[in-house]
């Protein structure tokens, strides 16, 4: 068993102390105003801050739910403070009888918060037990308030290793979360893939999307197809291809520095010894390889003249760059400035025969002059120039232009990006991680070289402080999406069978794992492709919810989704009442197929049948868009069967012009069919092609 940890007896979390303390309002999208008390402090000694926001007296119900962030920054106690709308998670605690609780969990930095790993969990369970002393202290009477500890992603690590190793927490809801060998692997994974895969990508969405071929192989080389099964055959959604368009590999940069501290031999090795993809010069990781050296020419800084080998002054206005506000990027080093700045060299890399450029990844050094040292991320080369852009542990580059002149010496290299690609091949962990059984021969021993040091739990351990070992200390509802592009479906059922097997199999006693269609690894309602993809928010509130009862009242939630293990892949039933889980399930047919072909002007009917699971509430909305918008302009109402708990909806659309369209068609349930219940209306939505001649 492991020793489970008591903030009461932990002197170094002893002396809390409130510097803010007043009262406060939050307004709803509907205009009511929820007053509510806001506390600020922390711990004296420590870096440790926190709030705290509690609900009028009349509100209160006993219990708290306490966020955790997956990159906790020094001033994390305030990131949900300024949060408005439907993912106001203060709102939603004090609207439902809870306080609500958010830690700097002690952060410096987002992988680790201190020497001392366990800093995240154990100052969040002191963090708990002190706003259970303030608690006391706002309602004036001795009771112990329930907690609930909830995160997503690296704050769904950070939940469990909560609920497993402290005594502060009565339940926990941990959502899209990764096991211990998620990290680097479901990043290098999507990451090769992409590469290889860049300029298929288009027909992968259109093969997969309603209406398609069904195909995503089709036209696919064999390296191409070998890398996209890989791929899926470790969990990457084929429905989530839409999200690769912007080839954006997500944490991966910010992963690549420590699997290099971790495993420095690799990256040489990888380009050097046989079974390492890079050590086979017909392959395409060798042929997209760039590792150059080059000279300055021109160098253009934002707001100054060129400097050019040649005395010219040529300053030449270039587009304004689009950035996306990823969590990991917090840890990115810009420019300052909206104006791209950028380089020409006196020699630029030559693509290899039958490939275009790979800049992923690629780094370029200044090897003389001023700036010796520094690096800087190089985003594109067009037009002879080379144009810079953020980047993980490159240095800031407006800092760095100016110490730079022409005739210095630069290094470019894109060597480790691509060598990290195929890392996963070299990490195959115990044979209860199936995702890796394409890498086990026939004897079950590996087919390719493996590296002393398993990445995966160092990562895991490094930031909540422990490796996942299923002793939950209280009540668990674990919600998933089936389309998670950055940790892979399978590992919330890996996580729920690690549960089982350490209580008996008694798993239903202590935990539900709740599996959400069309959802992507987003945490926030508005989804990234409103047309692709929608949101599991509401169904985690419902959960959160669901498990208060639980623990409180014995109401026993909703059983886990129903669902099959294929490897990588999960596996769910087409109808609601074979799903099971939170989730209403809908189909949407254009003139009863799901690719129609019509005329111009001619009228189309859209059919929506929808079904929400047993005991999961009723249907309240349908909304449709038929030419790409993305607030579902076209408001419909439900034909309700079976006490709301199905419906159907129908809508005729006319096309005016030629061209291939989807409607989409997006619904909502909740649980006591309340349409005006503003946090719990999950939501699912389905495609329908439509080719208009």
């Amino acid at each position: 068993m492991n020793e489970i940890y008591d903030a009461a007896k932990d002197e170094q979390f002893s002396r809390g102390y409130i510097d803010i303390d007043e009262p406060r309002v939050r307004e709803l999208d509907d205009g009511r105003q929820i007053p509510f008390r806001y506390m600020h402090g922390g711990f004296e000694g420590t870096p440790v801050k926190f709030s705290f926001c509690f609900p009028e007296a009349e509100d209160y119900e006993e219990r708290f739910y306490q966020y955790l962030s997956p990159f906790p920054e020094p001033e994390e106690e305030l990131a949900s403070v300024a949060v408005t709308g439907i993912d106001d998670k203060i709102a939603f605690c004090i609207t439902h009888g809870a306080y609500y609780v958010e830690s700097n969990m002690g952060s410096g930095a987002i992988f680790t918060n201190s020497d001392d790993h366990t800093m995240s969990y154990r100052s969040s369970a002191a963090t708990a037990e002190y706003s259970r002393v303030m608690a006391r202290k706002v309602y004036g009477y001795e009771h112990r308030p329930y907690g609930y500890v909830y995160g997503g992603s690296g704050g769904g690590y950070r939940t469990i290793a909560c609920i497993e190793n402290t005594n502060a927490f009565d339940g926990a809801a941990p959502y899209v979360i990764g096991s211990p060998y998620a990290i680097p692997n479901c990043q290098t994974t999507r990451a090769h893939a992409e590469r290889l895969l860049r300029n298929k990508i288009g027909q992968i969405i259109d093969a997969v999307d309603a209406g398609g071929s069904g195909d995503p192989y089709a036209g696919l080389d064999e390296e191409e197809a070998v890398a996209l099964r890989e791929a899926t055959l470790f969990g990457y959604p084929l429905k989530s291809w839409f999200s690769s368009a912007d080839l954006n590999d997500g944490s991966l940069p910010v992963l690549l520095p420590g699997v290099k501290l971790m495993d420095p031999s690799y990256f040489e090795e990888f380009w050097k010894e046989p079974g390492y993809l890079g050590a086979d010069p017909e392959s395409s990781a060798a042929k997209e390889r760039i590792c150059m050296d080059s000279k300055v020419k021109l160098c253009y800084v934002p707001g100054k003249k060129l400097q050019t080998l040649e005395g010219e002054d040529a300053q030449k206005a270039v587009d304004t760059r689009n950035g996306v506000n990823d969590a990991w990027k917090k840890m990115i080093s810009g420019s300052g400035t909206d104006t791209e700045p950028w380089l020409e060299l006196t020699a630029l890399p030559v693509p290899a025969k039958g490939h275009d450029l790979y800049l992923k990844g690629l780094v370029l050094t200044i090897v003389s002059g001023r700036a010796a040292g520094k690096k800087l991320q190089v985003g594109k080369i067009t037009d002879g120039r080379v144009y810079l852009t953020d980047g993980f542990g490159t240095d800031p580059i407006m800092e760095t232009l100016e110490l730079m002149e022409s005739g210095d010496e630069v290094h470019l290299d894109n060597s480790d990006y691509i060598a990290i690609q195929t890392y996963h091949r070299h990490q195959v962990p115990t044979a209860d991680y199936h995702a890796w059984d394409q890498f086990r021969g026939a004897d079950k021993e590996p087919l390719y070289p493996q590296r002393k040091t398993l990445a995966g739990p160092v990562f895991c351990g490094n930031g909540p402080g422990c490796e996942q070992n299923g002793l939950v200390q209280g009540k668990v509802i674990i919600c998933a999406s089936l389309m998670d592009e950055q940790a892979y479906p399978w590992q919330a059922d890996w996580y729920r069978r690690k549960i089982a097997s350490e209580h008996d199999g008694k798993e239903t006693d202590y935990c539900r794992l709740y599996y959400f269609d069309n959802v992507l690894h987003d945490d926030i309602t508005a989804s990234v492709d409103e047309l692709h993809a929608t949101s599991y928010i509401a169904g985690l509130k419902q959960a959160l919810i669901d498990l208060a009862l639980w623990v409180e009242e014995g109401v026993e939630p909703l059983p886990s989704s129903n669902y099959k293990v294929d490897g990588g892949h999960i596996l769910v039933a087409d109808s609601a009442i074979a799903r099971g889980g939170l989730q209403p399930v809908v189909f949407l047919n254009a003139n009863g197929s799901k690719c129609a072909h019509v005329k111009a002007g001619e009228t189309v009917r859209f059919t929506a049948e929808a079904e929400v699971p047993e005991g999961a509430g009723s249907l309240t909305f349908v909304e449709w868009s038929f030419d790409g918008e993305t607030d579902f302009p076209e408001k419909g109402e439900w034909e309700l069967r079976d006490g709301g708990r199905r419906g159907t909806a129908q809508i005729v659309h006319i096309f005016e012009k030629p061209g291939t369209y989807f409607a989409v068609v997006r619904v909502k349930s909740e649980r006591n069919g309340d349409k005006t219940a503003p946090f719990t209306q999950i939501r699912n939505l389905d495609r329908a092609r439509v080719v208009v001649e």
